[in-house]
């Protein structure tokens, strides 16, 4: 065989593996697509939608009375005014029950152009029935994959009827009614596409903040283990000398075993990189004024704050630190940022405030979901907001003993 010949057997072959991994990859998606669940749904319908679908049913009523090219009377009427009627009733349910609205709204607009296409009457529909629009959108962005192909297959089946009552005339008509119908289904497919991407990057800020808690948990557990093996050490030196001695560095033994055993309980189940670099010990309420002096900020600190774990001191500094930057940053005209904890016997609250203006829009930031994380593994509660009074407000509870239940 010459190596001309050679090489195109070598060259058709490698072209049939392409072929047959591309192919894979397609089927692949297909199935991936296919196999999408639906979202949650919200439990009640949106007062959006409500209003819009009052809105919908006021419009096709007065467009029913006053449009001119519409039958004046009879069945070829009350048909378009039908569908208009349950496309508002989808419109209001579309959030709910998105699969559900969308086959309600579709299957009448397909039951309606079989009849006039039957009964031989000119297709007629109210301006108001454009609002069917929406249906895939809502189809797309929250149901699962195989009600989305049933959608598709619905949405073909009205453009063939209506190519059938011969309402698009050229390619042109064609080529605009297709992509008026399949224009919100992509834009739903892209709106859930990027919920889903935000949604996994706000489940990794939480797993980050796990890590982060568990490295600093491996450095206090660490500590507490290291003076349990000194005091065992010097108890077994002089138990046969001095017994007193040797049942103080038992009762020394007892109490860092039991604080051990306490930040261990408050993180059960916390994640950890090994990966990465080891950090140093976790920062405290000292790094935390010297954070406030820093950035100019204010830093209260009142109450019984003295042997508190270092879990949760690391946790007052790093919810601390991370709400100053956010007033930092997002806070416009802030003139004023104050950093409060205060501790009791039970508990330990940090309040940060500041009297900045909010930027307008803001979604809820990564650094808010691992705060809250952090709150809710060592067995505390953590809220974020606009103040009564204007500004900003963070709030975290967090038990002083760690007992999560």
């Amino acid at each position: 065989m010459s190596p001309a010949a050679g090489d195109l057997v070598l060259s058709a072959d490698t072209r049939g593996r392409g072929s047959d991994y591309a192919v894979g990859v397609v089927l692949r998606s297909i199935r991936a697509w296919w196999d999408e669940p639906a979202l949650a749904p919200p439990k009640r319908p949106s007062r959006t939608d409500g209003a819009l679908a009052v809105a919908l049913l006021a419009l096709s009523a007065t467009e029913g009375l006053l449009r001119d090219d519409l039958p004046a009377r009879g069945l070829a009427l009350a048909l378009p005014v039908a569908v208009a009627v349950v496309i508002a009733g989808a419109v209001a349910l579309r959030r709910t029950r998105p699969f559900g609205a969308f086959a309600v709204a579709f299957g009448a607009i397909l039951a309606v152009s079989a009849t006039e296409l039957a009964l031989g009457l000119a297709p007629a529909a109210l301006y108001a029935s454009t609002a069917a629009l929406l249906l895939p959108y809502s189809l797309f962005r929250a149901g699962s994959g195989r009600q989305a192909a049933l959608g598709l297959a619905v949405m073909a089946c009205a453009y063939a009827l209506s190519a059938r009552q011969g309402e698009l005339r050229d390619f042109g008509e064609a080529m605009a009614a297709a992509t008026v119908l399949l224009l919100p289904a992509a834009l739903g497919a892209v709106a859930r596409t990027r919920e889903q991407a935000r949604r996994r990057e706000l489940d990794h800020a939480r797993l980050r903040e796990r890590e982060r808690l568990a490295r600093e948990l491996h450095d206090t557990v660490g500590h507490h283990l290291a003076a349990v093996a000194i005091q065992a050490q010097a108890g077994r030196a002089v138990a046969a000398t001095r017994p007193e001695a040797a049942l103080g560095a038992l009762e020394a033994i007892e109490g860092e075993a039991a604080r051990a055993l306490r930040e261990l309980r408050a993180l059960v189940g916390a994640l950890r990189d090994e990966d990465d670099a080891a950090l140093g010990p976790p920062a405290g309420l000292a790094a935390l004024e010297a954070l406030g002096r820093g950035a100019g900020v204010e830093v209260v600190l009142e109450g019984e704050l003295d042997g508190l774990r270092p879990s949760l001191e690391a946790a007052l500094h790093r919810i601390a630190q991370e709400s100053i930057t956010n007033a930092l940053r997002h806070a416009r005209r802030a003139r004023r940022i104050r950093v409060r904890v205060v501790g009791d016997a039970r508990v330990v609250r940090l309040t940060v405030e500041d009297d900045g203006e909010a930027p307008a829009h803001a979604a809820p930031g990564f650094g808010l979901t691992g705060m809250a994380e952090r709150a809710a593994l060592l067995g505390g509660t953590f809220e974020a907001g606009p103040a009564p009074d204007g500004g900003w407000v963070v709030r975290a509870t967090l038990p002083r003993d760690g007992d999560t239940r």
